[in-house]
């Protein structure tokens, strides 16, 4: 007998793939809230964890997205959302992998062009990533989920003090496909164990290099950050 047995899908995977098509069956409109995570739990007879996995992917697939305070919401279809990175059968250490350089050479280079054309409109929107960081940083409720949002939104905001709105645009997806990696280093794990402490300080040597209008700097604490975020998630770092 030869050949691979089929890996049978994560219960996560299948409860976003129902919200999906239940979402899509419903017509619902961009901006409609979708039901509490309570309701879910109930509703396909699962754990809040599994549908916190499952609303993360939607989120990471650009179907859903989640407003502080406010809940889960439909997106405006994008078509950037069409197109993943890591699709169910593409989960693999080397592929990941992969995924990280190209990572990490995009974003060096937008640290350094950030670097040479941030003005005082970007230090602020670099600023308030920080300060939400440094909030979950004190285990806040929601630290988890508010961590890595601002982990996100500190990458694109990076990409928007560059003044290329494409490179910005690629970030948001980036952030999209990548914002369920982030959870291990802002959960209450990876906050007790000091991951999220590295990480935010990896982003604080990237912020102070921008401000200082140090383009190799920001470079080279881009490539650092990026490197040590492979290595919490057990990967080998590749620096280009």
């Amino acid at each position: 007998m030869s050949g691979k047995l089929a890996r049978p899908p994560r219960l996560s995977d299948a409860v976003s793939r129902q919200i999906e098509s239940w979402i899509r069956e419903m017509g619902l409109a961009p901006g409609t809230q979708l039901p509490t995570e309570k309701t879910l739990c109930e509703r396909f007879g699962v754990s809040r964890a599994v549908v916190r996995e499952a609303i993360s992917r939607l989120r990471a697939d650009g179907c859903v997205e989640t407003r502080q305070g406010a809940g889960v919401f439909v997106a405006q279809p994008s078509v950037a959302a069409a197109f993943r990175l890591l699709g169910d059968e593409a989960r693999s250490k080397g592929e990941i992998a992969d995924i990280f350089e190209l990572r990490c050479l995009v974003e060096a280079g937008a640290a350094e062009l950030a670097a040479r054309r941030r003005d005082d409109e970007d230090l602020g929107r670099l600023s308030a990533a920080l300060e939400a960081m440094d909030e979950a940083l004190l285990g806040a409720d929601g630290g988890s989920e508010n961590g890595a949002q601002a982990d996100d939104a500190f990458h694109v905001a990076v990409a928007a003090a560059t003044g290329n709105a494409q490179l910005e645009h690629f970030l948001v997806f980036m952030g999209r496909q990548f914002s369920a990696s982030r959870v291990p280093t802002w959960n209450a794990a990876g906050l007790q164990a000091g991951r999220a402490a590295a990480a935010q300080a990896e982003h604080r040597r990237i912020f102070d290099a921008i401000l200082a209008r140090d383009a190799k700097g920001a470079r080279e604490a881009a490539i650092a950050h990026l490197s040590a975020a492979a290595e919490r998630l057990g990967l080998e770092p590749r620096r280009p």
